[in-house]
């Protein structure tokens, strides 16, 4: 599966969130980071070779600040100038038609200000509708948006976290599987090289996590079974 960031930021240079994540992405993973305001600084879209980018990958993403409850004005005009009549709907218009879209947001002020009761009055979902209509009207899966709230705040810990998560968000066939994440961190432990961690303990801190990680995954496995017992 290959995946097209399309990353939409007037002054990227200054966001520590956006440089944070750009710093993941590498090609290792069948993923391509797209900025469109270093890509078109005077604003003029090149339409075809935006479509044929969207041909080429299976699953599109769009990454901004979220201001105002909305993306940035070029990634509007982006969806004005790419999206057209005959390529992404109508007579024809198929071209996007079985693709995965989701969204990357990143937002300033905490997650519980769009829950029930919170200052915002809205729910990220609530918010971005028109995002899902875009999904149903070119024919793409909407996938749940991948929310990242005061990232400036977040612990050492907190971003290898988001980091993990947004890695398996872009590359992860099934974005919401808990086994298919399990199997994605599985993956990566098992390719990492000793050679390239300075610790001693290394290799034996990285097969406990993938013995812990296969132990896990059979607890899971014998619990789904007896559910499915006692249910039937």
């Amino acid at each position: 599966m290959k995946t097209l960031v399309i990353l939409s930021h007037p002054s990227i240079g200054e966001s520590g969130s956006q440089q944070f994540l750009i710093q993941s992405v590498n090609d290792h993973n069948h993923v391509t980071l797209h900025h469109l305001e270093r890509e078109y600084p005077d604003g003029i879209i090149d339409v075809k070779k935006e479509q044929n980018l969207l041909l080429q990958h299976d699953r599109i993403i769009f990454q901004f600040p979220f201001y105002w409850y909305s993306s940035p004005p070029l990634l509007k005009h982006w969806q004005d100038e790419v999206l057209t009549e005959h390529f992404a709907y109508g007579y024809r218009g198929d071209k996007l038609h079985g693709k995965e879209f989701g969204l990357v947001l990143i937002i300033g002020v905490g997650e519980k200000e769009y829950e029930s009761g919170g200052q915002e009055g809205f729910s990220i979902s609530e918010l971005t509708k028109p995002f899902q209509a875009v999904a149903k009207k070119t024919g793409m899966t909407y996938l749940k948006p991948f929310s990242i709230f005061q990232f400036a705040y977040k612990t050492e810990e907190e971003k290898m976290e988001l980091l993990i998560a947004y890695q398996q968000y872009l590359s992860l066939k099934e974005a919401d599987s808990l086994k298919a994440k399990e199997e994605w961190m599985l993956k990566q432990l098992e390719e990492l090289s000793y050679d390239k961690i300075p610790v001693d303990e290394a290799p034996f801190i990285i097969d406990e996590a993938i013995s812990m990680l296969e132990d896990n995954r059979l607890e899971l496995d014998e619990l789904r079974l007896h559910i499915d017992h006692y249910a039937d």
